[in-house]
């Protein structure tokens, strides 16, 4: 009788320390949701500053005299990109600007047959550039001045190849590209005149594009994502004068800006989120330009697609460690320069707090009343509008940025919303690890190039986290309907569904990965992310 008392007495007490855990989590996560809806709010406050930036810089003339144009150098680091090589090369020899101001850096780390075909690449086009678009100056004609550079060993992967490239670039601007993009013909031409115009800009950063968005539901939901940072985020940013960062590629940056802020630096994985907060520290100004759209690859398996949120999420979490206090006490921000820059740092927080709330579901639907219809009209949906309303509304004016449907935000969200939950204990793990160490290998996307080759695949062990939490969820929703909670079903389900099919694919994907391995000679066979290069002589091929 005793311990039944003490079971009951107890039971009061647990069931307010779940309701308080359970209501925390909620509300922390609201607060992010709640981040979005002020994004937007921001780009409608600022539209016709926003115009004014779309439309007020004009590109440079085809009749330009060469010798008033700044040198341009191009950055394209590279390993293992056999899928991808020779398009890129061959769209960055196109690209409009005159050929005795434009030096391109092929910044080679491969340990593959991708080097050889890289650097036969390189000598083919300076033996025979194509010709520039009619209309260019008969002196921006010429030979193309491009350099293959491969390194010993990987020593800061993609920024200690920057950097390495940096020392010995001719150019006083520097434009980078990731492997998976296609550079445009007039990229030069629009971004150059920011830096011509203004001494103190440091960076202009383009819009990506994404070639195979209507692949499958994967990358239109990896599409609708990247539009929202950058058509809502980085516009909302840039307008109202907060710190935004360069995307890492499809961007330009002038030399003495990345050299004055301390230059490319390696102890983070993201690298250029780390330089884009020190410039702008340093008094550099940074412009955003939406109507310059740089196509891009986007990852086509789940696999990859965690591999690169994975880097994504740990590097932003190394940098907030390194910069956060020095953000939060410069003079030089405003106090809404601060208060932006900390949501910008830290929404990858939201990861291990989705995972939480999944599991604290269960326990909440089981020992707490369910909800009456007053409260949940008072607090259930207020919260539930706070935080799906804001989403729909923020990727709902990305798709509308660029003249598509908003339906389409709206036919995609639940899928977003699953495939992050889904990605919820894989990138909890990258918030872990990046609060725990700095730096750290970088494991690089997988292309597929225009045959969709599988060539390259990410290893990845099996996804028991994610299974086990499918279960439970899966016990979630049952609570939720033998309980009354019937304002939960959809939200247990949301979790079932995101844990379970990201579960299905990557185990589908492991299996498959096993078996092409086993199949294909060991002579052959895709080189492990993980494995250290061999040692190679350092060389240089310039044309």
């Amino acid at each position: 009788m005793t311990m039944r008392r003490g079971a009951r007495a107890s039971l009061p007490l647990m069931q307010v320390a779940l309701c308080f855990a359970y209501f925390a989590v909620l509300l922390l996560l609201a607060m992010y949701g709640l981040h979005r809806s002020h994004l937007v709010l921001t780009v409608l406050r600022y539209r016709h500053k926003l115009r004014a930036l779309r439309d007020g810089a004009s590109p440079l003339s085809l009749d330009v005299d060469p010798a008033t144009l700044p040198r341009v150098t191009i950055q394209l680091p590279l390993f293992n990109e056999a899928t991808v090589v020779s398009r890129l090369l061959e769209q960055t020899a196109r690209m409009v600007y005159p050929r005795s101001r434009l030096e391109i850096q092929v910044l080679d780390d491969s340990t593959d047959e991708s080097r050889q075909m890289a650097r036969s690449k390189v000598m083919a086009l300076a033996a025979s550039a194509p010709p520039l678009e009619r209309g260019a100056r008969a002196d921006w004609q010429g030979d193309l001045d491009i350099v293959y550079r491969h390194r010993v060993d990987r020593t800061g992967y993609k920024a200690g190849a920057l950097d390495a490239g940096l020392k010995v670039a001719k150019g006083e601007l520097v434009a980078i590209f990731d492997a998976d993009f296609i550079p445009g013909e007039t990229f030069l031409l629009n971004l150059v005149p920011h830096f011509v115009a203004d001494a103190k800009v440091g960076m202009v950063q383009a819009r990506w594009g994404h070639m195979n968005r209507d692949l499958s539901w994967l990358t239109r939901v990896q599409a609708l994502m990247l539009d929202g940072h950058h058509l809502v985020e980085n516009r909302a940013r840039s307008a109202a004068g907060w710190l935004f960062n360069f995307s890492g590629t499809g961007g330009m940056w002038r030399r003495a800006a990345i050299e004055e802020s301390g230059g490319w630096q390696h102890d983070t994985l993201t690298e250029d989120l780390d330089l884009s907060y020190r410039a702008q520290m340093a008094g550099w100004k940074f412009v955003y330009r939406e109507n310059v759209v740089t196509p891009a690859e986007l990852p086509e398996d789940v696999s990859a697609l965690r591999a690169q949120q994975f880097r994504w999420a740990k590097g932003t979490v190394q940098t907030a460690r390194k910069l956060m206090k020095r953000v939060m006490t410069t003079r030089e921000l405003t106090l809404m320069q601060r208060i932006e820059a900390f949501f910008h740092m830290t929404p990858h927080f939201a990861y291990p707090l989705m995972v939480v709330l999944s599991v604290l579901l269960l326990p909440a639907l089981l020992l707490m009343p369910a909800t009456n219809p007053v409260t949940m009209l008072l607090i259930d949906l207020p919260l539930c509008i706070g935080t799906t309303g804001s989403l729909l509304a923020f990727y709902a004016m990305a798709e509308a940025a660029q003249g598509r449907k908003r339906m389409d935000a709206v036919r995609t969200l639940p899928a977003l919303l699953a495939l992050g939950a889904g990605l919820a204990p894989h990138l909890s793990k990258a918030v872990f690890d990046g609060l725990r160490s700095m730096a750290g290998e970088f494991v690089r996307t997988p292309k597929h190039g225009e045959t969709h080759s599988r060539r390259y695949r990410v290893r990845a062990d099996l996804p028991m986290i994610e299974i086990a939490l499918a279960l439970v969820s899966c016990g979630s929703v049952i609570a939720s309907i033998e309980t009354g909670h019937f304002f939960a079903t959809p939200f247990a389900m949301l979790f079932m569904v995101g844990y379970g099919y990201v579960a299905a694919l990557v185990t589908g994907e492991q299996f498959a990965r096993r078996k092409a391995a086993r199949l294909v000679p060991v002579s052959v066979s895709p080189l492990a992310e993980s494995v250290p290069p061999p040692a190679a002589d350092a060389e240089e091929l310039a044309a």
